[in-house]
């Protein structure tokens, strides 16, 4: 019967390796809940970026988008406007609350006015369930009810989200995200960091690192651009089933 032979030292390094390095290749499960390692990053303050469709003739804009990050004690409020350009002008507010340190989304507030309609909608965030806030006056999302088997971070607060991660050159994150009020139920979408490039800033070229993802949906995939010494946004650019570039970039 032949001898088990042990692998040489030059081969069990190697076989080391390529578990390391397949290791730290996984993709990181993020769970609401937990400290945020660079959540110190997100300052209180005013952004705008401008959205934008680009087509290989033309860029029609689309409005100018506001945020804005205020802290309370152990809470953290993220304030969103968008002001549409064109001839039929409309406003949407968001207003949302999280747990400072993890942000652990609490509730989230969506007002839009458009061709003298005012529509309301708000939403409580629990960690098996978003349900519609029963006390918010004229809440057209009263009823809602939204099982979640894990607990989920807020869609529509993705930007300042990804910003408190560890970015770095290989870093890949799943996030349970639920966009309130939406035909999706809650999910994982994962998050890559596939490169690094300096862009054009407000102020300059920005060092940045480039995070895509596919939204879940294979063979469309969504770029953005993190100040390797801030992680805020610079620029995202989605492409749209149309052919046409969903772009955002960083005005102020």
């Amino acid at each position: 019967m032949p001898r088990c032979r042990r692998p040489s030292r030059s081969l069990l390094g190697a076989l080391l390796l390529a578990c390391a390095t397949l290791a730290q290749a996984a993709a990181q499960y993020v769970e609401v809940g937990t400290p945020l390692p660079r959540f110190h990053l997100l300052k209180e303050g005013s952004h705008r970026y401008l959205r934008y469709l680009r087509s290989p003739d033309s860029n029609t804009a689309l409005d100018i988008w506001q945020r804005d990050i205020h802290f309370d004690g152990k809470r953290m409020q993220v304030r969103q406007r968008w002001d549409a350009a064109g001839k039929a002008p409309s406003v949407k507010r968001l207003e949302s609350t999280f747990e400072a340190g993890t942000f652990r989304p609490l509730t989230h507030v969506r007002i839009t006015e458009k061709d003298g309609r005012k529509t309301v909608e708000g939403f409580t965030f629990a960690a098996d369930r978003i349900t519609g806030m029963a006390e918010l006056k004229d809440n057209t999302q009263k009823n809602l009810a939204v099982e979640a088997k894990e607990a989920a971070f807020n869609f529509e607060t993705d930007m300042e989200l990804l910003q408190a991660l560890p970015l770095a050159e290989g870093y890949e994150a799943q996030l349970v995200l639920y966009h309130p009020g939406g035909n999706a139920a809650p999910a994982r979408y994962t998050f890559r960091v596939a490169g690094s490039e300096a862009i054009p800033g407000p102020a300059g070229p920005v060092d940045c690192w480039i995070v895509t993802t596919d939204y879940n949906q294979p063979g469309s995939v969504s770029k953005f651009w993190y100040a390797k010494g801030t992680q805020l946004l610079v620029k995202q650019e989605s492409p749209l089933p149309d052919g046409r570039v969903l772009v955002k970039t960083l005005l102020d």
